[in-house]
Formats: structure tokens, C-alpha cells, sequence
């Protein structure tokens, strides 16, 4: 995996990154860190990406379950350290997953095997940070 990340130029502090599958995202820094506000900053993407992943592994859980699942969403609110390096010291993951007659014991070991087995990005944050979850059905 590689990706390449830019800076915009002197007048700021904002930043293009280029993936390796040939994606572009922008970020940027805080006005009192010298940037414009324009996109977000890089510590939350690294926030949406531990979303993306964990939420990728509970719907591909279920669906090769062949759960009904028809849709997954996750709520992050993370807590970070005072002083540099500023790492995530408490991260809070809530789902809220939709489908018929899905079973919270099932839905819930989906959550817990993201967590412990499948979701690097967790797994690799749980080194500083104290995660949780909760787990919210909605029944359509």
C-alpha cells in the first residue's frame, strides 16, 4: 500500500493525498495552526478511516451470514491525549445497523469480531486508546 501526500504551497497548511488506487482527498489544519479550514484535518481521517473499516467488516460479516442487513452506520467520539504526540486515548464506536429480523447477539459478535480480529485500524489505535461500542437495531 502507498499513497503520496502534498502540501498546497506556502500559504497555508493544506495538503493533498493521492492513494495508491488512484483517489484524491484533500486535508487541511485549523486556522490557529496556520490552515484554512477546508477540508479535514489528518487525525480525522484517521478517525473515518477506523469508521470505514470496522463498519466494511460488521456488513460484510453479516452478509456472508446471509443476514438481512440493509444498512450500518458508526458514530465515533474519541477523546485524545493533552500533550504531544496528541495520540487518541478514548474512542467510542456506536452502530446503528438496519435490516429484518436481525439478531442482536449475532450483530453484536459482528461488531466484536471487527474489533478484536478484522479491523487493523482498531486494533492498531486500541494501543493508545481505550475503544467501546454500542450497538443500536433498526428494524424496516
Amino acid at each position: 500500500m502507498e499513497c503520496k501526500v502534498t502540501w498546497m504551497g506556502n500559504d497555508g497548511m493544506s495538503f493533498v493525498a493521492q492513494t495508491g488506487s488512484g483517489h484524491l482527498v484533500a486535508m487541511d489544519g485549523a486556522p490557529e495552526g496556520g490552515g484554512h479550514n477546508l477540508a479535514p484535518r489528518p487525525m480525522e481521517m484517521v478517525l473515518l478511516g477506523t469508521g470505514g473499516c470496522t463498519a466494511y467488516d460488521v456488513v460484510l460479516i453479516l452478509k456472508r451470514g446471509r443476514h438481512d442487513v440493509r444498512g450500518c452506520s458508526v458514530t465515533l467520539q474519541a477523546d485524545r491525549a493533552a500533550q504531544d504526540p496528541k495520540v487518541f486515548t478514548r474512542i467510542h464506536f456506536k452502530f446503528t445497523v438496519t435490516g429484518r429480523n436481525l439478531n442482536p447477539a449475532t450483530v453484536e459478535r459482528a461488531v466484536q469480531l471487527s474489533h478484536d480480529k478484522y479491523c487493523s485500524a482498531s486494533i492498531m489505535l486500541a494501543k493508545t486508546a481505550e475503544i467501546s461500542h454500542s450497538v443500536e437495531l433498526v428494524e424496516v
